[in-house]
């Protein structure tokens, strides 16, 4: 299949993430007021598509190298449909095991980085008004999901903290602190301790 026809099919499913996201959030009171934005750590600044926004941020020199080995920039700078990127930082992507960046960038595993990459890429825009106080999978360009969690401050995406999110001329950014990993499972919640003996009576 190709990459077009792997996005376009991505995009065909994502109209069953956003729902799914809905359904996690409670109804608020009636007289609530909208919920506040999620703290971000890291300003950043749209400049045009989103591959120009990486550029003149300065902080995703590695992404956007990983673009360029996998093919992947013109998809990212296309106009039409919006995307949504999830972008790894410079440090994300050097805090990866060592030697597998160098590995991943090897043109023999160029089919295996693109991937990787997109993993990190929705076929739609998702604007932060759309998860903030929600909670729920949303389908990427690989086929599967990743899970956006906008109940908690910061805002999660897998086990990555969202730093940053930009609305830019074709679509959203949002910066994260881990580089994805495809296949990523919530963690089972933790085991309810058991509960102490009750008291022998005395003789």
């Amino acid at each position: 299949m190709t990459l077009t026809r792997l996005l376009l099919t991505a995009a065909a499913t994502l109209a069953f993430a956003g729902p799914a996201l809905a359904q996690t959030q409670a109804a608020p009171p009636a007289a609530s007021a909208p919920a506040a934005p999620a703290a971000m750590s890291m300003s950043i600044t749209p400049a045009g598509d989103i591959a120009d926004t990486l550029k003149a941020s300065g902080q995703f020199t590695i992404l956007l190298k990983a673009l360029d080995a996998s093919n992947l920039t013109q998809v990212v700078k296309r106009a039409s449909p919006p995307l949504t990127l999830l972008a790894p930082t410079d440090a994300a992507f050097q805090a990866l095991p060592a030697g597998q960046l160098d590995s991943l960038m090897k043109t023999e595993n160029s089919a295996q980085l693109q991937a990787l990459l997109v993993y990190h890429v929705i076929n739609a825009p998702v604007p932060l008004g759309q998860v903030q106080g929600k909670k729920g999978p949303v389908v990427t360009g690989a086929g599967s999901s990743v899970q956006i969690d906008g109940t908690v401050t910061p805002m999660m995406i897998n086990d990555a903290n969202v730093l940053g999110q930009a609305q830019v001329a074709n679509g959203d950014v949002y910066v994260i602190d881990k580089v994805l990993t495809p296949g990523w499972t919530p963690p089972a919640a933790a085991a309810a301790a058991p509960a102490a003996p009750a008291a022998t009576p005395a003789p």
